[in-house]
């Protein structure tokens, strides 16, 4: 039997029992990627990490990320709560201001900003982002989440990927993201007719109605087919989001510099996920999501030989 210690943190949150759950495995050697993708089945959280030596010139560490269902080369949550992991395990010194992870699309660079020795917010640089053809079929689109026609907000549905491909879906209020109820097989349908595979959907309004907090987008993401029924926070959705509403004139650009995606409040773990655009004309110059973690517990996993 060989025994693999992780650390379980909630992520874009600062509050226990919040946030996105995520596991990661400080000391993996030894571990395939059969046997990874069985520890994120069995952990059953949105993503578990594993954290190797680093394999590239100017980077860090490499980084292995697992959903339930299959490895990402990319994802958000899971590289700032392994941010604040490595502090934890000294890995990251106090008032280190940049760190560089190598993942599946090369090396991505995390920033840090410290309150002393601790680490009190992390911003992660993603890929600049690319944009697919829009859902042309916005009835049968609307009727395949549960929704009405006139649910839908004006502008378009459309995937947007920096390095992982979301489908992004607005609405016009925050009661109809909450309504949301997948009928898959029709989904799966209608993004054919458009010519696109099954993707994971962002669901998003700038609805206020109800707001409490400071939150600039309302939002959801089911991903069915990467074993993940619905997700609280998904980074790598998240800086995709910034791109979409810079793209489509949705929000004044001063105010993409820095907002908050307010998600997975249906699921009862409220997380603020930050987004930063800059952005040049009608070009993007520099995607980035940041936020905090909180460790919640320690463990130990084994595993046959």
């Amino acid at each position: 039997m060989r025994t693999y210690r992780y650390l379980h943190y909630d992520v874009f949150t600062d509050t226990r029992f919040e946030g996105n759950q995520l596991a990661v495995f400080p000391e993996p050697a030894g571990l395939a990627a059969d046997d990874m993708l069985t520890i994120a089945r069995e952990m059953n959280f949105s993503e578990s990490t594993f954290i190797f030596p680093a394999e590239a010139a100017g980077t860090d560490v490499r980084m292995r990320i697992f959903t339930p269902g299959e490895e990402l080369p990319i994802a958000g949550h899971p590289t700032i709560g392994s941010t604040f992991a490595l502090v934890h395990e000294r890995a990251i010194k106090p008032g280190q201001a940049q760190f560089v992870f190598g993942l599946g699309v090369g090396p991505t660079p995390v920033s840090l900003e410290w309150k002393g020795d601790a680490l009190d917010f992390a911003w992660m640089t993603m890929p600049l982002p690319t944009f697919g053809p829009e859902v042309s079929d916005r009835p049968a689109f609307a009727r395949s989440l549960g929704l009405e026609p006139g649910d839908l907000a004006a502008s378009p549905v459309q995937p947007v990927s920096c390095g992982n491909v979301f489908l992004f879906a607005p609405l016009a209020s925050r009661a109809a993201v909450d309504r949301i109820s997948i009928d898959r097989a029709a989904y799966a349908a209608c993004l054919r007719a458009a010519g696109l595979d099954e993707l994971p959907v962002f669901i998003l309004t700038l609805d206020r109605a109800g707001a409490r907090g400071d939150e600039t987008v309302y939002s959801r993401m089911l991903a069915p087919g990467f074993g993940i029924a619905e997700d609280p926070a998904t980074g790598s959705a998240s800086g995709p989001l910034g791109a979409y509403l810079f793209r489509h004139n949705l929000v004044p650009r001063e105010r993409l510099a820095h907002f908050v995606s307010l998600q997975g409040v249906k699921m009862l773990r409220p997380s603020r996920i930050h987004v930063s655009i800059d952005g040049t004309g009608d070009g993007i110059t520099r995607v980035r999501v940041g936020g905090r973690s909180v460790l919640v517990g320690e463990g130990k996993i084994v595993v046959e030989a």
